[in-house]
């Protein structure tokens, strides 16, 4: 088939990899004028392959008033006079449940973990240098109670004897001694040995220059915006961009939270809204006080992972629409943390400043496959787990394009109908 990809992320770009290996010819079409400029850009850089419990958990509940009054608080709601904001919210609260993250989390892991498979084979064919190591990670509870919850669901998680084990306070200063300054404020946390870290942004590059190489190459149009989707008879017939038609067999939406407008227009509705999330990516002058292993603090929804000569610092969940702009208190919020935990590791007076719109599902769960039109196929809501759940979201997505079976249930991913 001819198929154009929306999205020039690491979404967009691990399903042309898929599908042009498949024997497709791939066109990739993109607003910005390079590949990994939105929600891919400076992510935490995390592979969190076994650590995929979604944001919506049964603490988040009772957390939301105090958070709603402080400036600090991890997670930010600013009202507006949008249906579909209350909608997704309302439908996030409903997720806020034991049952649905169990069902979450269920669903998530085998593509997780599938998504790591996939990664490992690309490692090793191609030549892409994006600064990745197998470094492991640590997700660290400040509360007691926080703690044991985790530890509870460490324990009904499906195969994670060997993978995955809690560590008292001792144990994480052992297996991670920069924790130092942390460890009087923590209770303990969960050790997974076997994730890992990467710069999405130079793993985004490096898929495009392989996919413009060799037999088949994939065509990309960058800085052109997609307008609409033209149909005809009922099924997918062009895209409609800023700078003319492109005509083909099928499209995938997979730019993230752009995605749903574009698709509202031919009347495909998705539960996807922009979570917007910060980065800070600061040089390290103190390398032997900076953290190997990539921590999560949970109670603060911070990350800190170690890119190269680097330290990323991400966090927090912002629900403000489509707001793009940086605003400097969340900013600052970051590099109080990382000079409250890490002292002087890094030069946080030249990080580099981001923010991004991650697009999220109220459950967690992307949504992969056909739409309800024929040749318009989806393919994002990957939320904070893009970067993970990217190779493997795309190669179940090209056997559902291609007629063949995904290696992994892919149900729960279903568009609906």
């Amino acid at each position: 088939m001819d198929i154009t990809i929306v999205g020039g992320g690491i979404v967009g770009l691990a399903s042309a990899w898929f599908l042009r290996a498949d024997g497709h010819q791939v066109t990739v079409v993109d607003a910005c004028e390079r590949v990994g400029q939105g929600a891919s850009h400076a992510n935490g850089g995390q592979l969190s392959y076994r650590y995929v419990a979604p944001l919506a958990e049964p603490g988040v509940l009772a957390k939301i008033p105090g958070w709603m009054l402080r400036s600090d608080a991890p997670i930010r709601f600013k009202p507006a006079f949008d249906r579909r904001q209350w909608a997704w919210i309302a439908q996030f609260l409903r997720a806020c449940n034991g049952r649905d993250q169990a069902a979450s989390i269920a669903s998530l892991l085998p593509l997780s973990l599938y998504s790591r498979r996939l990664m490992d084979e690309l490692r090793k064919t191609k030549d892409f240098d994006f600064a990745w190591r197998r470094n492991g990670k640590l997700v660290l509870h400040r509360d007691p109670a926080s703690f044991a919850a985790a530890r509870r669901l460490l324990a009904s998680s499906p195969g994670a004897d060997g993978e995955q084990c809690a560590l008292d306070v001792r144990g994480c200063l052992d297996v991670e001694p920069a924790l130092e300054r942390m460890a009087p404020h923590l209770a303990g946390g969960i050790h997974t040995p076997s994730e890992e870290v990467g710069d999405c942004l130079a793993l985004c590059e490096a898929l495009q220059r392989g996919l413009r190489q060799g037999p088949g190459a994939v065509t990309f149009r960058m800085s052109e915006r997609v307008e609409r989707i033209e149909l005809a008879a009922g099924r997918y017939h062009a895209l409609q961009t800023d700078r003319g038609r492109i005509r083909g067999d099928a499209c995938v939406i997979a730019n993230g939270v752009d995605g749903g407008s574009l698709l509202r227009s031919v009347g495909v509705g998705v539960p996807i809204y922009p979570l917007k999330g910060y980065s800070i990516s600061a040089p390290l002058v103190a390398p032997g006080k900076a953290p190997e292993i990539s921590i999560t603090d949970f109670q603060r929804k911070v990350v800190y992972a170690r890119i190269g000569d680097l330290l990323r610092v991400a966090g927090m969940a912002d629900i403000v629409g489509h707001d793009r702009s940086i605003r400097p208190a969340r900013i600052e919020l970051l590099k109080r943390e990382t000079a409250e935990n890490f002292g002087t590791t890094a030069d946080l007076s030249r990080a580099r400043e981001w923010c991004g719109l991650r697009p999220a599902t109220p459950s967690g769960r992307p949504i992969i496959g056909a739409s309800r039109i024929p040749g318009v196929w989806l393919n994002l809501g990957q939320g904070a787990l893009g970067f993970t759940l990217a190779a493997g979201s795309a190669r179940v997505l090209a056997d559902r394009m291609s007629g063949g079976t995904p290696a992994i249930p892919d149900a729960p991913f279903a568009p609906a109908a």
